[in-house]
């Protein structure tokens, strides 16, 4: 049995329906997101989650304003199937879309009891190899309590990506803001891709 389906199990004797909202994510998915966020298409939001007037951002306020919220593409940690997010599908009323914000996930929101009984296993490490990369507020991206990384099998990407390749990446591609996000990719790899979560590497 898989390493979710064993946390699945697990929360489902807690009283929680454990669902993946978001799992394995391509490039050209993370692109479409990055570029609807990059023209308005898709709301870009400040710290708070509250949604942001682009046309007061120079291009690179916009850059690390979409950053806080949304991997570049080619360093989203779902391109490599390791990482999910989740919610309670108990606690969800009917027709509720989710946003992914963190008022659904602190105590007082719909999913706040699955993420502190998530808290009780991360802490004992029974929790069958995930862990929550974005953790805490290291000055990226902003915490995503929703997100699990399996470790056993994230890890050796995380060791294995470079700079180099995900500027390679980037140079051949559509992306909006490109010339920004090629100015400052080596800031953005360390405060954005690899500013993480480092108690499994």
């Amino acid at each position: 049995m898989s390493p979710f389906l064993r946390l699945r199990d697990d929360a489902e004797v807690a009283g929680f329906d454990l669902r993946v909202l978001s799992g394995f994510r391509s490039f050209d998915r993370q692109i479409s997101i990055w570029n609807r966020k990059a023209t308005g298409a898709l709301a870009a939001l400040d710290s708070a989650a509250v949604p942001l007037d682009i046309e007061r951002l120079s291009a690179r306020e916009l850059t690390y304003a979409i950053l806080r919220w949304s991997a570049l593409p080619g360093a989203s940690r779902h391109h490599w199937g390791t990482d999910i997010d989740v919610y309670d599908e108990n606690a969800r009323p009917a027709g509720y879309e989710i946003d992914l914000v963190p008022a659904e996930v602190e105590a007082g929101g719909m999913f706040g009891p699955l993420h502190e009984w998530l808290d009780e296993r991360l802490a004992d490490e029974t929790c069958h190899g995930f862990f929550r990369p974005y953790d805490d507020d290291r000055g990226g991206v902003a915490p995503e309590r929703w997100h699990l990384s399996h470790a056993p099998v994230a890890v050796p990407h995380e060791r294995a990506f470079s700079a180099d390749h995900l500027r390679t990446t980037l140079s051949a591609s559509d992306i909006e803001l490109k010339d920004t996000i090629l100015e400052h990719l080596e800031d953005i790899y360390r405060r954005f891709v690899i500013n993480t979560n480092r108690q499994h590497t």
